[in-house]
């Protein structure tokens, strides 16, 4: 009975990831170009606004970010206008979202952070074998999306602070046993019908077009045959990737960027504690505040009779409810990194492996630290670090570099639009060329000729009837393009020989679709007149929204609508290419019995759904309170978006 919604889970989760999860936003280079139109305002949110240049590096940071886990997806779908726009909805959601938790006061702690970082599996698997998290390979990983730790951690911090404001709505969502039961009953109804279809193909035999009718259905159906627009075209890119490949680092700027850099590239100081806590929130009348102190201090002076107990002292006193189970230990971390900046000062105040400290304040109580474990900052020798060393240093050069080139690539192609020769020349770029471009990218196309941007430059007015270079355009984070048009060929009608086989093709499908829901409408209007006369039938099927693939969806769609206090009566179905479907509704069957596990199954989803749609109508309501509002107009979506 369920299965409907158990082949839906994928587009439930989409619901919840639209609804709760607000991306995270990188931000990259600005447009060279467009630097005056960046301050526009593009939607607005509790009077503070969006600007164009924050939506275009949103945008720009997804792509990235979904091309670099997954490199074969469409750029062309990436780049659109509808995907664009999303953008801008999840940046206006994410914004609404924190503007709600800061008005709720809805912070997240360092343990909770700590907690959801340690569970994140892209994270957990870069633990070494005593636990304690590899800091350099964090480093890394968080590198290739441009964001540094403490940038990271921000951010998810932020994140999930806004999570709460939804959290609640959709833990609290509730439907009854009775309420799920009486929808799933009818929207998983089923009826015996008898169907009876008018396939076009019946009706392929019965079609022999002459040349005039193929000539005449060619003529009516041009735009069907048109060879597009297309030109060829040269084109130079500036990347940082080209400009690093051609800086060159010479030994001694190597030595002594080593030794510049020789506290940053080895290995930090880590440190392992443990700790102690005794709530008292900074909000909590003075006497009870007193009171944790106490108890805290009573503590202390316990544990200096007896320092090994502090494990068993923290499981059996500590009121954090992370670490007691495992003794307060708090695992590695760096200074002021990941963790509570009063233990982390406290924890690198203390001399050696297991001193105690005094009792110490924080915004959530009194603690007692204890350090238990220590990693000495290491950096290797030189020759080890080379080809590292060689590749900051050449990155730092190169986006030096990127900057002045980026102005001479600009003034260039703009000054001297009626070449790139000159441009090419002086900054040592290629010049690539290629042939039958079209106004949208090719299926497999790659780099700027999958760049819509690109693309619409490059059939300007200003390209095509000018001859002029485009712009210079930004298509990626430090990259940009200018290109001219070498050949221009308008679209084009492809003479009838050329595409003869398609229009015959053609023809007989539409018109054997045409016969088909001819015959079909007849047939029905007969057979709801005398009944009697619609004989003989196809053997009886079972028809519900769960269970009948091999059906038209919209044939059983009309199936289940069917009047049940007039059945048996005939429906018929215009299923346009597919032909026309008659089915006879003999009568209403109920849901197919299910065991009590796949019902508790059933009703949880529904409870599910229940939530998801009270958190969107919550999210509208957010919407409402902080006048949050687009201010630029959706995109007409085309045939395939819809």
């Amino acid at each position: 009975m369920f299965d409907f919604i158990r082949r839906h889970n994928k587009w439930i989760m989409g619901i919840l990831f639209v609804l709760v999860i607000p991306s995270f936003v990188f931000f990259g280079m600005g447009d060279y170009t467009q630097f005056n139109e960046g301050a526009t305002k593009v939607a607005q949110v509790d009077g503070k606004s969006i600007t164009q240049t924050e939506w275009d590096n949103a945008h720009r940071a997804e792509v990235d970010r979904l091309r670099a886990s997954n490199p074969t997806i469409d750029l062309a779908l990436l780049d659109s206008p509808m995907m664009k726009y999303a953008t801008l909805e999840r940046l206006l959601r994410e914004r609404v979202l924190a503007v709600a938790a800061a008005d709720g006061h809805m912070a997240t702690t360092d343990a909770r952070l700590a907690l959801e970082l340690q569970q994140d599996p892209s994270i957990s698997g870069l633990r070494r074998a005593d636990g304690s998290l590899d800091l350099e390979a964090y480093r890394r990983l968080l590198a290739t999306q441009g964001l540094t730790p403490e940038g990271f951690e921000a951010r998810v911090r932020a994140d999930m602070s806004a999570r709460q404001v939804l959290n609640g709505v959709i833990e609290s969502g509730f439907v009854s046993p009775a309420q799920a039961d009486v929808s799933m009953n009818a929207f998983l109804e089923r009826r015996e019908a008898r169907v009876v279809r008018f396939a076009p193909a019946d009706y392929a035999g019965k079609l022999n077009p002459a040349d005039a009718d193929l000539e005449a259905f060619y003529k009516a159906n041009l735009t069907r045959y048109q060879a597009p627009e297309s030109a060829r075209v040269d084109y130079i890119v500036l990347d940082i990737d080209g400009v690093k490949r051609s800086v060159n680092v010479s030994e001694q700027d190597l030595r002594a960027y080593y030794e510049q850099n020789a506290a940053t590239l080895g290995t930090p100081e880590e440190r392992r504690a443990s700790h102690i806590l005794i709530n008292a929130p900074k909000g909590a009348p003075a006497a009870e505040r007193e009171q944790a102190k106490a108890r805290a201090t009573e503590l202390l002076a316990a544990l200096r009779q007896a320092p090994d107990s502090f494990a068993d002292v923290a499981r059996k006193s500590s009121q954090d409810e992370t670490s007691a189970p495992s003794g307060g230990d708090l695992g590695f971390f760096q200074r002021n990194r990941g963790i509570d900046p009063t233990i982390s000062t406290t924890t690198y105040g203390l001399a050696k492996v297991g001193d105690i400290s005094e009792v110490v304040e924080s915004e959530f109580g009194y603690h007692i630290v204890k350090l238990t474990e220590l990693k000495a900052a290491a950096v290797p020798p030189f020759e080890e670090l080379r080809p590292k060393l060689e590749d900051q240093l050449r990155t730092q050069q190169a986006q030096k570099e990127f900057g002045e080139k980026a102005d001479i690539f600009t003034n260039g192609v703009y000054e001297q639009s009626d070449s790139l020769q000159s441009v090419a020349e002086r900054l040592k770029l290629n010049i690539q060329s290629a042939d039958n471009v079209t106004r949208t990218p090719a299926p497999g196309a790659t780099g700027a000729l999958a760049n819509p941007k690109f693309l619409t430059a490059l059939f300007s007015s200003d390209s095509l009837d000018k001859k002029r270079n485009t712009e210079a355009l930004e298509i990626g984070a430090n990259q940009l393009v200018s290109g001219r048009v070498v050949q221009h060929s308008p679209a084009h009608a492809r003479p009838l020989a050329e595409v003869r086989n398609e229009v015959r093709a053609a023809f007989i499908s539409e018109r054997g679709a045409e016969m088909a829901r001819k015959e079909g409408a007849e047939r029905l209007k007969a057979w709801t007149e005398k009944p009697a006369s619609a004989t003989p039938l196809p053997e009886a099927v079972i028809l519900s929204r769960d269970g009948t693939a091999e059906q038209p969806p919209p044939l059983v769609e009309a199936v289940l609508r069917a009047d049940p206090a007039k059945l048996p009566s005939f429906v018929g179905v215009d299923l346009g290419v597919q032909g026309y479907a008659i089915a006879r509704v003999d009568k209403v069957l109920p849901h197919a019995e299910q065991a009590a596990d796949t019902l508790a199954q059933g009703r949880a989803r529904y409870e599910e759904l229940w939530a998801i749609t009270e958190a969107r109508r919550y999210y509208d309501y957010l919407k409402d309170r902080y006048k949050a509002r687009i201010l630029v107009a959706a995109p007409v979506a085309t045939g395939a978006a819809r």
